[in-house]
């Protein structure tokens, strides 16, 4: 097998490093153990995600409930960087001192190799002060859909990675023109209708929620709203990115950085997103076999278990 190199290779950031901890114990040693099973070209970039009731959080209400110091051992084990999705983009001075957030930041900060997804200049310079070891994601929250804007957030030196508004993933000749390629991370399957005015009203909703306001949601007016997430619909957004795209035309390009949303979605949802993006066609039932197969078997377990208790 020829070995490819860092630049021909594409990497993927995958949603819910507390959200679906149970989902990636099982995942991760596949993905590492057969290889044969996914694409060659395909890489683990990071796993994104953020705890229950954080106040920092932000793009959507956190839900993961799990041991950090359990899914820091996980991704330790697998050489995996660890983000923390602290995007809230209504914070204020009194909230840096928040301890659970604090607790993260300084558990994450002293693991090596972690990161930040932040929206807040306030909480990024805040970070860099006090956690220097943690890396920082320039969030999609920041909905930036000025490419000349866009262009600037990529030359601040703060930032290892930028995630851009989806609505310039296919402005190729104008992404041509950027110089540090490596650092622009494209929102693959968003499934938000291209023509919305309301984005950053959304997250500010939900920013807003996390700081505790007993708010009302957001009500979304874009076309199909209703039917709520729906991979087939994301597949023909305009923005959609799919693995044709990224071997013909954003490789060849130079770009290698690939975040897949679904945080907010099920277990059995962001498993078939991990299918589609990385792994053979021909091995797809392998995955999913080793995975519900796994959890039946669990299942079955504990309700013996419980059978035999009573």
């Amino acid at each position: 097998m020829i070995e490819l190199s860092k630049k021909e290779k594409a990497y993927f950031h995958l949603p819910g490093l507390f959200e679906f901890y149970e989902l990636y114990k099982k995942f991760l040693p596949l993905f590492y153990n057969h290889r044969e099973y996914f694409y060659d070209w395909c890489e683990i970039g990071s796993i994104y995600g953020a705890l229950m009731e954080c106040l920092w959080g932000g793009g959507r209400l956190g839900e993961g409930e799990d041991n950090p110091r359990e899914v820091l051992d996980l991704m330790k084990t697998y050489h995996i960087s660890a983000r923390l999705t602290f995007s809230n983009s209504m914070l204020e001075e009194e909230h840096l001192l928040d301890p659970k957030c604090n607790t993260l930041c300084r558990l994450f900060n002293e693991a090596g190799n972690n990161g930040v997804i932040v929206h807040s200049d306030l909480l990024l310079h805040y970070l860099m002060e006090k956690y220097p070891n943690l890396y920082l994601v320039s969030s999609t929250t920041k909905v930036i859909t000025d490419f000349n804007e866009f262009k600037e957030e990529c030359e601040r030196e703060e930032f290892h990675y930028v995630v851009p508004d989806f609505r310039l993933n296919k402005k190729f000749k104008l992404l041509s023109t950027i110089k540090q390629k490596d650092k622009v991370e494209f929102l693959c399957n968003e499934c938000c209708y291209v023509g919305c005015q309301d984005r950053k009203k959304c997250y500010e909703t939900v920013s807003l929620q996390n700081l505790g306001k007993d708010i009302p949601d957001h009500i979304c007016k874009a076309p199909n709203a209703k039917q709520g997430y729906r991979f087939s619909l994301a597949m023909h957004n305009p923005s959609f990115i799919s693995i044709e795209d990224i071997q013909s035309i954003y490789r060849p390009l130079g770009f290698t950085q690939f975040k897949i949303e679904g945080r907010s979605l099920g277990s059995a949802l962001v498993l078939e997103f991990l299918l589609y993006y990385m792994v053979k066609p021909e091995y797809s039932i392998h995955v999913r076999e080793e995975i519900y197969l796994d959890n039946m078997l669990s299942t079955e377990i504990d309700n013996v278990s419980k059978i035999i208790k009573h």
